[in-house]
């Protein structure tokens, strides 16, 4: 594989009766900011609120302490890689263009592990808080009709909820900002023993902090979504890689006041009636049921939506691995009246109906795995670009280019083997998988891999 970035997609001149290639430049920095954290939905702090702080025996800071510096190296990483290959599909370009098609498929596989769990994690919420609400009906209940719901609205063609996206994350920022705000007025009358309690490890040591961690890549996953606006942003070569990094501090840095407002104020997390929903416990402790309600509901919309959006996406991916014929034809088809791949969002509602099953914890690591194993080849692809084939060798290269990715590829590592060991197998399955599927495809390895498609 060459070792050359990928040539931008073509902006110069048209041939009469093309439609223009160049999209308007009209984002500037801030605005891709607000993309960025719009993408990583800070409300999703209190999903796995009282199971990472079980994981960390009442440290969640400090787990997002760890998770914050680890996923900064790999921003960083990204920023730089970022910058020289400027392509759709995010780790799998970037591997793919540096290490070659067969490692770049195997992190692409991995990849889509996130993509097909990503749904799922959304319904598993919307059982757990409707639930939590309406305790007489089960929460499987309500996981299941969202499932059909979403699955209808998909196969229909609907597109509605994109319009009320950014209502939805205004208001879940709202109310992060009045659940820190009623905190600080909750521990003025009822002061914490010690305010730094949430960022000590404990008697476990680092080992569950790390363990937390791991679980808590997934709420990092969006700020690589900045890097796919290349063509949108102006002065991209300099706005794209500041705008990942400051997007990576800030969704960092609320992330860590939530959970320590959140330590402090529910100190003791053997306390929380469900550790699935300790979100909602924790809002009604510093704001009361009015508070929990408005809560309950912004975050039912919000996994709604962020259902439908990402069923879509992995959806179109599976019908272009379908048209393609790395996938069985029938999934490459479309519906003749509606348009729309059926028989793929079919298959990832089937995924999806493990939601009726699994507990929040494994979802949420299943998903940190696809993750961490994708941040840590970005941060190699880096190391592999600059100093490898282009020799870079000056102290500045060695710094950026070797040791800082190098940082970011051993705490990925690390958080990587410290996920739980039921989820651990069933990633590693999955890729072993790959690997089979990519050996019988390439004849051994001996021909080109197929491509996958994450446009």
């Amino acid at each position: 594989m060459a070792s050359t970035p990928l040539e931008p997609p073509a902006q110069a001149g048209l041939v009469p009766g093309d439609r223009p290639r160049q999209l308007r430049r009209v984002l500037g920095l801030a605005a891709l900011v607000m993309f960025g954290l719009s993408y990583m939905a800070p409300v999703t702090v209190f999903t796995t609120f009282g199971t990472v702080t079980q994981i960390t025996d009442g440290h969640l800071a400090a787990a997002y302490v760890v998770a914050l510096a680890t996923m900064f190296f790999t921003a960083l990483s990204y920023a730089r890689i970022s910058g020289v290959i400027p392509a759709a599909g995010s780790a799998y370009s970037y591997t793919t263009q540096t290490f070659g098609g067969h490692l770049g498929f195997v992190t692409g596989w991995t990849l889509m592990l996130d993509y097909l769990f990503l749904p799922m994690i959304n319904f598993l919420l919307v059982g757990l808080y409707l639930n939590s609400a309406f305790p007489a009906v089960p929460g499987w209940v309500f996981s299941l009709v969202s499932v059909v719901v979403v699955l209808a609205f998909i196969a229909l063609g609907v597109k509605f909820v994109g319009k009320f996206s950014g209502v939805i994350v205004a208001m879940a920022v709202a109310i992060i900002v009045v659940f820190i705000a009623l905190a600080v007025s909750y521990l003025s009358g009822n002061p914490a023993p010690s305010v730094l309690a949430p960022f000590e490890t404990g008697s476990g040591g680092v080992g569950p902090i790390f363990a937390g961690a791991a679980v808590l890549a997934l709420s990092f996953l969006g700020f690589d979504a900045v890097s796919t606006l290349s063509e949108d942003a102006r002065d991209a070569q300099r706005n794209i890689p500041r705008a990942i990094v400051i997007t990576t501090v800030l969704g960092g840095v609320i992330f860590i006041a939530v959970a320590w407002a959140g330590g402090l104020v529910f100190p003791d997390w053997h306390a929380f009636g469900s550790l699935d929903t300790a979100g909602i416990e924790l809002i009604e402790k510093v704001g009361g049921p009015v508070l929990s309600a408005i809560f309950i509901a912004v975050f039912v919309a919000g996994c709604i939506g962020s259902a439908m959006t990402s069923q879509v996406s992995v959806s179109r991916i599976i019908y272009a691995m379908g048209r393609d014929g790395l996938l069985p034809r029938a999934f490459g088809k479309l519906h003749p009246r509606f348009g729309t791949p059926v028989l793929a969002a079919v298959s990832v509602s089937v995924v999806s109906l493990l939601s009726l099953v699994l507990s929040l914890e494994i979802a949420a690591t299943m998903i940190s795995f696809g993750a961490l194993f994708a941040f840590s080849m970005v941060n190699l692809s880096v190391v592999k670009y600059f100093i490898w084939d282009r020799k870079g060798r000056t102290p500045r290269d060695l710094l950026i280019h070797l040791v800082l990715p190098l940082i970011g590829f051993a705490l990925t590592i690390w958080l990587w083997t410290s996920l739980a060991p039921t989820s651990f197998t069933v990633g590693v399955c999955w890729m072993v998988v790959g690997v089979i599927f990519l050996a019988v495809r390439t004849k051994g390895f001996r021909q080109a891999p197929p491509k996958l498609t994450f446009e």
